[in-house]
Formats: C-alpha cells, structure tokens, sequence
C-alpha cells in the first residue's frame, strides 16, 4: 500500500466518526478541512492566551539551545501555512518566507502575530477546500524545491500545525499558561 493510499484510508476512517452526526459522506476536502479545524481551534484558543509580554520567551535551560521564540514558533506555523497551502495550490506563497521559514521580521507583537496566524489558517482552508479525489496525488511545487501532492501538503498544514502547537504548549505551561484546549469544556 502506498504511503498516499494509507493517508487516504487514514482520512476516510477519521471522517467515519462524522457520519453519525451528518448523514451525508464528507468529502475529501472537508475531511482534511475539518482536521485542519480542530488544529485552529487549539492553536489560535493558546496563541490568544499566552501573555503579550510572554511573545518574546524560549526556554533557556536542558536542551532549548537556539529554539525559536513562542512568537517565532506561532510565525513559523503561520508561514508554513501559507507556504504549503500556495504549493497546493498552485499559487506562489502570498507572504514573506523569511528566515528559518518563521515570515517577515515586520510581523511583531502578539496582535500582529495572531492576525497572522489566523490569516494563514484562512489561507490554508482555501487550500484544503480545493481538495478533491482526483487531484488529489497532483504532484505540485512544494516550495522547497521538490514536488508533492496536493494531498500531501494538505497533511502537512496538519501535522506540523500540531508539532508546534506541541512546542508551544511547552511554553505557555513553562509561564504558568494553561491551554484552553486543556481546560473543561462546557457540556453542551
């Protein structure tokens, strides 16, 4: 089984618990929109709950040698964004790149950042919501250089997403910041 093929299956089964709630099958692009949804939720709820005086933070101590900052961290998921949601595309990325893929050095301040980052996520569903069977394994510039599918940039926003909401989180709990995605939810 090839690796897209997996990705597929691994989609369609995480759509399987959507249908008991919507009878309609989902389609790809909303299978892939709605993980990348609940990805937002989480990483904008904590991008919005760190302090604004806490932007400018990254551990110093054990092996935090050279990490990016909590704002660099949340610019860098943003441009990533952006980069591989454009590849999908078809279009070039509509942002600075940036060193170390973490976007322009204009971009500074927790408001700037967060307006940043929810633009990227605006992108990326525009991206996601293009997805469809047969485009796709679409091989299309990746913006590093190589081709990828469609599909596979559409799993990255999502991936990578939650490999630095991960990061991020360290942060946050290192400044006493509880992720909202941690806390109770209401029941509804």
């Amino acid at each position: 089984m090839t690796f897209t093929n997996r990705l597929l299956l691994t989609a369609f089964a995480a759509a399987a618990a959507c249908l008991a709630a919507d009878p309609q099958p989902p389609t790809l692009s909303k299978i892939f929109d709605n993980q990348l949804r609940m990805v937002e939720r989480e990483v904008v709820s904590l991008a919005e709950a760190m302090p604004a005086e806490k932007y400018s933070f990254a551990p110093t101590q054990g092996e935090f040698k050279d990490v990016r900052t909590f704002e660099l961290q949340v610019k860098h998921l943003a441009t990533t964004l952006y980069a591989v949601g454009a590849g999908s595309i078809g279009e070039k990325s509509p942002v600075e790149i940036g060193d170390n893929e973490n976007g322009a050095a204009s971009i500074k301040g927790k408001d700037a950042t967060v307006k940043y980052l929810k633009d990227a996520f605006g992108y990326a569903h525009k991206a996601t919501l293009a997805l469809t069977p047969e485009n796709a394994n679409q091989m299309m510039d990746n913006g590093g250089g190589g081709k990828s599918s469609r599909i596979g940039m559409a799993n990255v926003a999502i991936w990578h997403s939650f490999d630095h909401y991960g990061q991020m989180v360290v942060y946050a709990r290192m400044n006493g910041v509880i992720p909202p995605a941690s806390l109770p939810q209401p029941k509804k």
